[in-house]
Formats: C-alpha cells, structure tokens, sequence
C-alpha cells in the first residue's frame, strides 16, 4: 500500500521530518527556500516587536532613523529586503544593538 504525503504528515514525531516532507531535505533548493523565507519572517517579527517595546509607530520610527512609514510597514510584513546598515539604523534607533554571527 502506497504511503500519501497526509498519512508521512501524521506519522511525524520531529519537527525535522515534518519539515523534510513539506519542504524538502536541508539542502534542497525548495527547503533553502522555505529557511530563507523563515528568516526573514523571523526578523520581521523581532523588528515589530521591538519597535512596539520602545514605544513608537512606524511613523515615529521611521521620522527617527530617516526613513519612511511604509518602508517601516513593508519591512514589518516581510514585503522588502533590507540592508545590513539600514538593520543596524533602526535598531539603533530602537535603543538596541545587533549582533551577527556567521555559521
């Protein structure tokens, strides 16, 4: 009896074999894919959250580092890639710092 992709799906005990059979192996394009796209989901999210912990609106973010709203907005929601210095202006102007680490 042939296995369908929903009985692979329910019989997963990892979040790594949930992963491997939705988005491919780690190494695959569709997974490198999937890995990019949660990243930048990730840093989207982290910029939102700690724009609303220092109190500000995208507004008042962007008037603070130079930027515009709706670039602020785009960036929130994932609709636009960002520069490296552009990442550290606006967290700088969140009162953060950023740290990179290479893997």
């Amino acid at each position: 009896m042939k296995k369908t992709k929903e009985d692979a799906l329910m019989n997963c005990n990892t979040l790594d074999e949930l992963l491997n059979i939705e988005f491919g192996e780690v190494g695959t394009p569709s997974r490198k894919e999937f890995d990019k796209e949660t990243e930048a989901f990730c840093l989207a999210l982290t910029l939102k959250e700690e724009r609303i912990r220092a109190g500000l609106t995208q507004e008042q973010l962007a008037e603070k580092i130079g930027t515009k709203k709706t670039y602020i907005s785009r960036l929130e929601n994932g609709k636009a890639d960002i520069q490296l210095n552009t990442l550290f202006r606006i967290f700088e102007g969140l009162g953060r710092r950023v740290q990179l680490t290479i893997l």
